[in-house]
């Protein structure tokens, strides 16, 4: 421990020292023009997190997952913490804990993507799309290497829990009409709960797998050390955080994966008292939805989202766009370039990459997603966990976001890519 702590004060002084020389050489130069606030502020913000990383990473690392909902702009504050995380580690990971075919499949995706972008309306905008993309591919490659112990488990996964209850919590009191300073950021135009998300749409299926962690934990306490009445009270919070979300992929996504978590559970050995506990616990917050949303008065607004809605043709209309463009551009017409040449996003994880990087891309897309689907139903064959998070939960959420995934584009969803790192994780441990 006390190497530990030498080696961190070490680090620490090594970066003040450094910063302290940048600062003798530039300034001068930086007195003659001073650069803008926002610049000033953005140096400023990078060395004290580059400061806080060396003297703690598994501060920076906590506290990236803890804003993993916090992404009104991209790149989010998430992404500058756990880049910085990724930056210090990745020589010291050990890439064989990844399942070679996902790797392969993920360097694949990534080529084709460089290679659309040639051929990209907007360069300047394709090529930000793809750095985005890149991030999410190795924060997910990353995160599965890295993740070794329970230890580092129980640090990530309460991070995201306890940042999605939070988060949850103040959404749905502001979807409720409840006043508080800053409440109207919490919500969209249509009163829907969207937490720190641009879209509604991303907030409710965000709050999903932390979900399905609590319900397991409910039953079969192992990673978080919760009392089961904290469990409870922090799941019906993000119950409601997914119903006044009022989107209805999102609510598909729930819906596929309960019945599949369930499923799994029911079909072990040791089935009847833990799927029994799992049903009561979602009946009772079934009934508390139905509580919620009537004492709240949004029965109307409800029912409004459980219908058609007038933009859905729109939306059916632009995918059936992004098929024509796939059969004219077989090289794709570059990442990000949907929304150059249509009015209408594409509203779909694989009319997007068909439609962005060819039928190829799509191919890789298929393999890449259909993969990590073959490995979590084998985790959830063989039960194999990933150190506390079950592979009957993993299973479920990510059969979910596959159905969610061809109503609204996920490719971008840092909780989609966590999602994988964490299938991939329990792939490599011993069958139960």
């Amino acid at each position: 421990m006390a190497s530990v702590t030498l080696r961190s004060h070490a680090g620490l002084g090594a970066a003040l020292v450094t910063a302290a020389g940048a600062a003798a050489i530039a300034g001068p130069e930086l007195a003659r023009r001073p650069p803008s606030l926002v610049i000033v502020g953005g140096l400023v913000a990078v060395a004290a997190l580059l400061a806080l990383a060396v003297s703690s990473f598994q501060a920076v690392v906590a506290l990236g997952f803890l804003l993993l909902g916090v992404v009104k702009v991209e790149p989010a504050p998430t992404d500058a913490l756990l880049a910085i995380a990724i930056a210090l580690s990745l020589a010291r990971l050990d890439l064989r804990r990844v399942p070679g075919p996902m790797l392969v499949t993920v360097v694949a995706l990534l080529a084709l993507n460089l290679l659309s972008a040639t051929g990209a309306v907007r360069l300047g905008d394709s090529l930000r799309f793809l750095a985005i993309t890149l991030y999410l591919a190795v924060f997910a490659i990353w995160l599965a290497a890295w993740l070794t112990s329970a230890s580092r488990m129980r640090l990530v996964i309460g991070a995201y829990v306890a940042g999605a209850v939070v988060t949850a919590a103040a959404s749905v009191l502001a979807a409720v009409g409840v006043p508080f300073p800053g409440h109207t950021a919490l919500i969209g135009e249509s009163v829907r709960a969207q937490g720190l998300f641009k879209d509604p749409n991303v907030f409710g299926p965000f709050l999903i797998p932390a979900a399905l962690i609590l319900l397991e934990e409910t039953v079969r306490p192992r990673l978080l050390g919760l009392r089961r009445t904290t469990s409870v009270v922090a799941l019906s919070v993000l119950v409601l955080g997914v119903i006044f979300a009022y989107s209805r992929a999102g609510w598909l996504n729930f819906v596929v994966a309960l019945v599949v978590m369930l499923a799994v559970m029911a079909a072990r050995a040791d089935a009847t008292p833990r799927v029994a506990g799992l049903l009561a616990v979602v009946l009772a917050l079934g009934g508390l939805a139905v509580a919620a949303v009537g004492a709240s008065g949004s029965g109307d607004i409800l029912r409004e989202r459980a219908q058609t809605q007038r933009y859905d043709t729109e939306r059916f209309d632009a995918q059936r766009g992004g098929v024509k463009l796939a059969e004219t551009h077989p090289l794709g017409i570059g990442p990000g370039q949907f929304e150059v040449v249509s009015q209408i996003s594409s509203h779909s994880i694989y009319v997007r990459v068909m439609a962005e990087q060819g039928p190829i891309g799509l191919a890789a897309l298929i393999v890449l997603l259909g993969g990590t689907l073959v490995l979590a139903i084998r985790n959830a064959i063989d039960g194999r966990d990933a150190f506390g998070v079950g592979s009957a939960t993993l299973l479920g959420a990510w059969c979910g976001l596959l159905a969610n995934s061809a109503f609204v584009d996920t490719l971008h969803w840092r909780h989609l890519w966590l999602l994988a790192a964490l299938i991939w994780v329990a792939s490599r441990a011993r069958p139960a």
